[in-house]
């Protein structure tokens, strides 16, 4: 699996969506992650080993007290694949605008 899919694979999580917004504002302790979730320490530590995986977390410290960290750098294949295909729809919105418009012209301005 490729940078991109990785990263777009966990980010269509919720959990980790979640766990990523709380790294963005800076380094957390797990049991500081962990804690707004209801759900076991074991659930928690695969989400995070998927973020890992991706790139877009970094576990430091101590196996015993692990300090996590975003990775910004991990969103760098995913935004590409995305304003790669923005501007992709926008020239064909784009096109699909003029064509609708000489549609208008042609009939005398009632489409």
């Amino acid at each position: 699996m490729d940078a991109t899919s990785r990263a777009f694979t966990a980010l269509a999580d919720p959990t980790r969506r979640a766990l990523i917004a709380r790294l963005i504002e800076g380094e957390a302790q797990f049991t500081e992650l962990a804690s707004p979730f209801a759900m076991s320490k074991p659930a928690v530590v695969k989400h995070l080993r998927a973020l890992e995986a991706a790139g877009l977390v970094e576990r430091l410290g101590t196996k015993a007290r692990p300090v996590y960290r975003f990775l910004p750098h991990g969103l760098v294949a995913p935004l590409d694949w995305i304003e790669q295909h923005r501007r992709l729809w926008e020239e064909n919105l784009d096109s699909f605008a003029t064509y609708a418009r000489s549609l208008t012209d042609q009939e005398g301005g009632t489409a």
